[in-house]
Parts: C-alpha cells; sequence; structure tokens
C-alpha cells in the first residue's frame, strides 16, 4: 500500500565518520517504514530485536514523514542528502528515477553476498526487480496481489447475490455497477484514487489491464504494450464506469486508497491482503478475482504485486549495518512475523513454507497466497516516474470524464512512451 508522506524532509544522517567512499563501515543508522498501523507494529518489534543485541549498531526507525507520497519525499530527500540509509516502503516503479538521482546503492556490487542472499529468498521474482544495467538496487521484500473486494450488505440491499456474486467479466461488473446505483445502496460502485498523482494508475488501470492481458507490464522491450486488444477493453471498461456516474472522477475527502470501501461510499474495492487490516469491523466484505473482458478463470487471472521492496541509499554513512539489518529483517522468523501481523506477504520463493499454519488457521489470506506466483509488478525501465505521468495524463483526458476518443489518445500517449523509452 503506498503511504502518504510529506514534502518537507527531516534530517536523519547517522553519526560517525561513514564509509567515506571505501569498504561498507558498521555503526548507527536510521530508517524510514510505512505509516500502515500493522507494518509499524512489525518494525517497532523487528527494531527492538536487533538493537538488543546490537547496541553500537543502533537502529532508530520511524515512520515516513508524512504529506504528498513517499515517492517524492525520498526523492527530496535524495537531493537533500539527508535520507535514512534504509526505505521499507520503496516502491518499485520510483527505484529507475531515485537511481537516476544517484540516490540507490548498487547492491549487487558492494556486498559479496547481496546476489546470494537475495536469489536465494526470493527466487526467480529476483529478475523482475533488475535495472536495465542487470544490477539489484532494491530487495524484494513483500508482495501484494491485489484482488476485487465487495461489501455483503451493498449487494444484498442492490438485489445481488453476495455470497457468490457474478463480477468475473466487466459486463458482469458494469450490471452490477447499473443496479448499486438504481438502487441507491451506495453512492459508487468503485472509487479508486482520482487525483493526478501518476501513481493512481496501479489503483484502477493496471491491475485490470495486468489480469485481461495475462500478465503483460505496461512496456515491454521499450514499447508500450496498452494499444493491443487488451489494453483497450480494460481502457474502454473504465471510460464507461466514469460515463456511468459508476466511479468519482472527484478526489476523496478522506483516505484515498481504502476510505471510499471502509466507509461504504463504494460498493467495491480493488485492494491487496491489506485490506483486511483496513476494513475489518467496517464492512462485512467478500474477495473476488479481479475481472477481465471474457471472465478468465481464477487460477489463471493475473494480477498487480503492488510490491514494497527496501532500498538503501548512497548518504547512508554505515551501509555494512545497513546490509546487516536488512538480512536479519528478511530472516524466515521475521518474515513470517510480517504475515502474522500485516497480512502481507514476504517475497519468498519459500512463502508456502514460511507461512506455516498461518494460512489454515487464516482462510483468508489463501486466495492471496495462490496468486503470488501470477503477480507482477511495474516494469523497472528508465524514465519510469516520465511513462507513469504519460500515462496518467492521457487517462485524465479521455478515462476520467467518462468521454473521449479512448483509442487516438492512447495511441499518442503509446508513442511519446516508446519515445521516452527509446534511449
Amino acid at each position: 500500500m503506498l503511504a502518504a508522506a510529506a514534502a518537507v524532509v527531516l534530517p536523519l544522517s547517522a553519526c560517525g565518520s561513514g564509509d567515506a567512499g571505501g569498504k561498507p563501515t558498521s555503526g548507527p543508522i536510521d530508517i524510514w517504514y510505512s505509516t500502515n498501523e500493522q507494518e509499524q507494529a512489525w518494525a517497532k518489534a523487528t527494531v527492538s530485536a536487533w538493537n538488543a543485541d546490537h547496541p553500537k549498531e543502533k537502529v532508530t526507525a520511524k515512520a515516513v514523514p508524512s504529506g504528498k507520497s513517499t515517492e517524492d519525499v525520498i526523492g527530496a530527500a535524495i537531493t537533500a542528502g539527508n535520507t535514512p540509509c534504509l526505505v521499507y516502503n520503496t516502491a518499485p516503479a520510483a527505484v529507475a528515477a531515485f537511481q537516476k538521482q544517484g540516490g540507490l546503492v548498487n547492491l549487487s556490487d558492494t556486498f559479496g553476498d547481496a546476489e546470494s542472499f537475495i536469489k536465494q529468498r526470493s527466487g526467480g521474482a529476483v529478475d523482475g526487480f533488475r535495472s536495465p544495467d542487470g544490477k539489484l538496487y532494491q530487495v524484494p521484500w513483500k508482495t501484494n496481489p491485489f484482488m476485487l473486494y465487495y461489501n455483503k450488505d451493498v449487494f444484498k440491499k442492490a438485489g445481488l447475490d453476495a455470497e457468490n456474486p457474478k463480477l468475473s467479466t466487466y459486463d458482469d461488473v458494469l450490471a452490477a455497477a447499473k443496479k448499486i446505483k438504481s438502487s441507491k445502496a451506495a453512492k459508487f460502485a468503485l472509487y479508486p484514487p482520482a487525483t493526478s498523482d501518476y501513481t493512481n494508475a496501479l489503483f484502477d488501470f493496471y491491475p485490470m489491464y495486468l489480469a485481461n492481458s495475462g500478465g503483460k507490464q505496461l512496456v515491454k522491450d521499450k514499447k508500450a504494450t496498452f494499444t493491443s486488444q487488451a489494453g483497450q477493453q480494460t481502457l474502454g471498461f473504465w471510460q464507461r464506469m466514469y460515463a456511468g456516474g459508476y466511479s468519482s472522477p472527484e478526489a476523496y475527502s478522506g483516505d484515498m486508497w481504502a476510505g471510499p470501501f471502509a466507509d461504504e461510499v463504494a460498493a467495491m474495492g480493488i485492494a491487496g491482503p491489506w485490506g483486511k487490516g483496513q476494513f475489518d469491523g467496517k464492512v462485512k466484505y467478500g474477495v473476488v478475482p479481479l475481472p477481465t473482458a471474457a471472465g478468465i478463470p481464477a487460477d489463471k487471472t493475473s494480477t498487480f504485486a503492488d510490491s514494497k521492496n527496501v532500498g538503501m541509499f548512497t548518504s547512508c554513512k554505515h551501509k555494512q549495518t545497513a546490509w546487516k539489518f536488512t538480512k536479519f529483517s528478511m530472516s524466515a522468523k521475521n518474515d513470517a512475523a510480517l504475515l502474522k501481523e500485516t497480512g502481507q506477504f514476504p517475497t519468498r520463493d519459500d512463502v508456502a513454507a514460511v507461512a506455516g499454519g498461518y494460512l489454515k488457521d487464516n482462510p483468508f489470506y489463501q486466495p492471496f497466497a495462490d496468486a503470488v506466483p501470477r503477480a507482477v509488478d511495474v516494469p523497472n525501465i528508465a524514465g519510469s516516474t516520465e511513462v507513469w505521468k504519460t500515462f496518467r495524463t492521457a487517462w485524465e483526458d479521455a478515462v476520467l470524464p467518462g468521454k473521449g476518443d479512448v483509442k487516438s489518445t492512447f495511441d499518442k500517449a503509446a508513442q511519446q512512451i516508446d519515445d521516452q523509452t527509446a534511449g
């Protein structure tokens, strides 16, 4: 889940003379973690356990400062030279921009065991996070396969099946949305973030496009892919949602990601397993795979991974401690604690073994666990920020208004993106 973050960045440099461009050294470090309540509990427990055994390598942890977005905060901190050593909320979509700023440590070349540790923990998922130079500038940490949540009480009120809802196709969702609106069971059917922030594409178009296209990323081989039939179908679906008044083009006044569904303003919501912690006690909900144009079977439906990884930043004065703490935080024990505390899956090749009896005791998470192998993240490409901004501008022109020529608008956007990624 993207965390809100502030444009004002506080100085958080660690003590000591530091690496000074040579061999990584040990000493106190600072880290940032997400503002998510459950993640904070996990982080505090993990840091406390580390500090008890490492008094000379103390970790000082705090939540990412609040404001517009985590990505803006980190970018500003890189510019100011006062990033923490580690950020446990690094979005893969922003890695290319941070790398271009010179803000991220090349882990592959800095630590002799980086490649072996990361590969052993995360398996084949690792290659999806490599930068264009083949190196790793982020440590895969956790994955959150997206699914469609629906409000059972709202569905009943609208005369829809609340236990086995018909939501496998775009037409199914549109038909349900029409009933929800006409019955006034909820103000909107779906209410994804509607601000101009480019990362919002990860909460509306991209998850459904991945599902509808069999997991095709937005850009492949330096070419935009969304002009395909699958892309046009997904864009058309969303335009119809806005045209029918089933989704709102206005920014939500509360929590833009979880708020509309948690507040029962929207009958459905797109979220990962973290949604349980956000919705429990507020909404009686069910979960189904993301819809597709033709209704792809659940066990073959791709989804958005919504990964959040760990970035190590070049201003860190004690990189050896930062690396040691990273490995400590991703031990089997701490990864199991992450799942138990947050309901979010560690990006591990052996996640089923680490989960142990947790899934048996918490069957809600089983569909998400099943979806982990089909979860796809954003492409790691140069100019990633500009690519997503270009896409979002086209979205605001032809989708959010519920009218406009989708094909020509996104053909133009695709050409711009092809030019942006050609270098």
